[in-house]
């Protein structure tokens, strides 16, 4: 076993500070095909090897590390996968079982919505292995897809070696999916049941899956910022910061290297907001679908958006590469803007070349995509839950939203986007990155009217009227030069600048928090992976 000097340095830290970290390796005996883990050693022949650092309580997040498939033991891409997804169902699964048990609540609040969901995932789950047994041998896609199958098979399998050890009830293989498609839901129950949720005429703003991001490139090219806030249930800030380095052997794989804002049992982000070892960076905000027939085309035989972008990321080296692939297999759920932005287009000082930006927006039925690179070069690129794309914009309602609601609902006029147009040009570094990330000066602003969720970090839980746990819960920051060494900034909770009290989960002791701070009131934290080598 050689760990590296740092990794070294910051076991005994975490130690001295009484800090939980726990670390395993696994071995995979490929003639018995078993898998033998070893608890509290990072060994760095092992198949698989890592830590959880469980420091939710403490800083406000958690941070796990993985590698994978640089052991001794030649084996194949599956099985690197699976044994990556075992080791942190491992680690985790005290965490997965808690954030089941506060996620479950917050989306399946009418019972007769189980039904057609565990029906529609069972479908969707066998489509998918069937084509890629069809299809791995042919299409670098379907193989690809096998790979994060196994990490999920992996991921059920690590859990319940965890719950037998500790005399729990281990997670179905149908948690485990509910966890991974929490976004995908926010579509997908309404879709399957109608009536499962309020309707459209009662929405005064959109709903609470939401987010607020920001690309900031500075005047003369001298750093790129980029930063992105969560907005959904407080329920669903058990947080895991998560560093993946895997070795993959097949020939098409861009790279197999991320780090990103995640949750215990999610093989992606949801935020989003990822690193890349491509050069790639990620993030996203949710855009709502008004028009309800669209939902019409929605089919088990599909990808599930958390998929899409998994594929995507291990697959695509520019942009429009990210693009196509995460356009196939539509599913028509979780349907979001993201923006793709390529480092290696970017040079500081210099000049930001055609691709840098490409902005991707989903609906049923329609992925579209272009080519947003002269919004960098002309300072900043926002985005605030409403479709960029007129076609994606029109098709989706929000027209007819707009002339019965208001500006709310106009790319151009909405709250957040004069906010963004005011304020971006005072953005110059990382720290005044953070503020306007967090900015929520809902009692004086004058384009928030009183209202804590018309700015950037929404504030549910400060309304006047029928309050609630939920709004802009975290935010993630990074550079250009950090974005290159898989860095980035992290902070738990809802927003207290501007002078707003810390949330406590005292007044709402009804919903499920399990597991979760008391109160937030957390600095941000550094994210950096200790295991990746150069």
């Amino acid at each position: 076993m050689r760990l590296s000097v740092l990794l070294f340095l910051h076991v005994v830290a975490t130690f001295a500070s009484g800090q939980k970290m726990t670390a395993a390796t696994v071995y995979w005996d490929p003639d018995h095909k078993l898998v033998h883990l070893k608890e509290g050693v990072l060994e760095t022949e092992g198949d698989a090897y890592g830590y959880l650092n469980d420091t939710l309580i403490s800083t406000g997040w958690s941070v796990l590390e993985i590698r994978a498939g640089y052991g001794k033991t030649p084996e194949t891409d599956e099985v690197t996968f699976f044994l990556a997804g075992y080791l942190e169902g491992y680690l985790t699964a005290q965490q997965m079982m808690d954030h089941y048990t506060n996620m479950y609540p917050a989306l399946i609040r009418n019972p007769k919505v189980l039904g057609p969901l565990k029906t529609f995932i069972a479908k969707q789950d066998s489509w998918v292995r069937e084509q890629v047994k069809l299809n791995k041998t042919s299409d670098p896609l379907w193989k690809h897809m096998g790979f994060i199958t196994s990490q999920m098979d992996g991921l059920q399998a690590g859990v319940a070696h965890w719950a037998k050890e500790h005399g729990k009830k281990p997670l179905s293989l149908f948690a485990i999916q509910f966890l991974n498609a929490v976004g995908d839901l926010l579509d997908l129950i309404p879709a399957l049941v109608p009536d499962s949720s309020p309707p459209l005429r009662d929405f005064k703003l959109p709903g609470m899956g939401h987010c607020s991001a920001l690309i900031k490139m500075l005047p003369g090219y001298e750093n790129l910022l980029f930063a992105h806030s969560s907005w959904y249930t407080y329920a669903a800030t058990m947080r895991i910061y998560k560093h993946w380095d895997f070795h993959i052997s097949e020939p098409h794989t861009a790279t197999g290297r991320l780090s990103f804002s995640s949750y215990p049992g999610f093989l992606v982000s949801l935020d989003d907001f990822y690193l890349l070892g491509s050069g790639l960076m990620m993030t996203q905000t949710t855009n709502n679908v008004f028009n309800s027939s669209l939902f019409d085309t929605i089919s088990p035989s599909s990808l599930l958006a958390w998929q899409r972008v998994r594929l995507a990321h291990s697959l695509a080296h520019t942009g429009e590469e990210w693009a196509k692939t995460f356009s196939m297999y539509n599913s028509g759920t979780y349907n979001n803007q993201y923006m793709v932005l390529d480092r290696s287009k970017v040079k500081l000082g210099q000049s930001v070349d055609d691709g840098a930006l490409t902005v991707v927006e989903q609906i049923p039925g329609l992925v579209e995509y272009s080519d947003q690179t002269q919004a960098l070069r002309r300072g900043y690129w926002p985005s605030y839950n409403i479709p960029f794309h007129q076609q994606i914009y029109t098709l989706s309602g929000y027209p007819e939203m707009w002339k019965e609601y208001g500006e709310d609902f106009s790319y151009d006029l909405c709250p957040r986007a004069k906010i963004f147009r005011r304020d971006q040009a005072h953005v110059k570094d990382l720290e005044s990155l953070k503020y306007i990330m967090r900015f929520n000066d809902y009692k004086k602003d004058p384009y928030s009217k009183g209202d804590p969720c018309k700015t950037i970090c929404c504030r549910n839980d400060l309304r006047a009227v029928k309050p609630s746990p939920g709004g802009c819960y975290d935010t993630k920051v990074t550079d250009f030069h950090m974005a290159g060494d898989f860095i980035a900034e992290a902070v738990n909770g809802p927003t207290t600048q501007d002078g707003l009290p810390p949330f406590f989960w005292d007044k709402y002791g009804s919903i499920s928090h399990q597991g979760l701070p008391r109160y937030y009131n957390f600095s941000f934290v550094r994210m950096q992976p200790l295991l990746f080598e150069p």
